[in-house]
């Protein structure tokens, strides 16, 4: 997850949408990758049971992988990437100028908001030892 907020970043700056691949760095590469992994640690147990259920849904996650990475492949092949290139940089200009221009209060609200749901949810998750699975 952190080389793909990486690497979007890298698109961005390719682009010439400086300001929103410094966003990209900050607000996800750091802040919401941090806040992922240690809501990760914190809420592990250790009497998990020894055959887990995701493990058993192999087949289907295999069947489910090569249906999107066809789907992936035709849409990649049927694209025009020479007129691609320009419409997005207009885009990602347009979108970081509005972003960072007339909503930076709202961007703040909505990170504040992220922060209280993980807090919450590592709240939640977290059971107090000898206390009900």
């Amino acid at each position: 997850m952190m080389v793909c907020f990486g690497s979007l970043a890298g698109m961005y700056l390719l682009l010439g949408a400086g300001i929103i691949a410094a966003a990209q760095v900050l607000i996800y590469l750091g802040a919401i990758s941090v806040l992922i992994l240690f809501a990760i640690m914190l809420t592990q147990t250790k009497d998990a049971p020894s055959r887990l259920v995701f493990q058993t849904q192999a087949v289907p996650a295999a069947i489910a992988a090569v249906i999107v990475a066809v789907l992936i492949a035709l849409a990649v092949s049927a694209t025009d990437w020479a007129e691609l290139t320009e419409r997005v940089r207009l885009a990602t200009n347009t979108m970081s100028l509005v972003l960072f221009d007339q909503f930076v209060f709202p961007f703040e609200i909505v990170s504040v908001l992220l922060l209280a749901a993980v807090i919450g949810g590592v709240f939640l998750a977290k059971r107090e030892p000898g206390g009900p699975s």
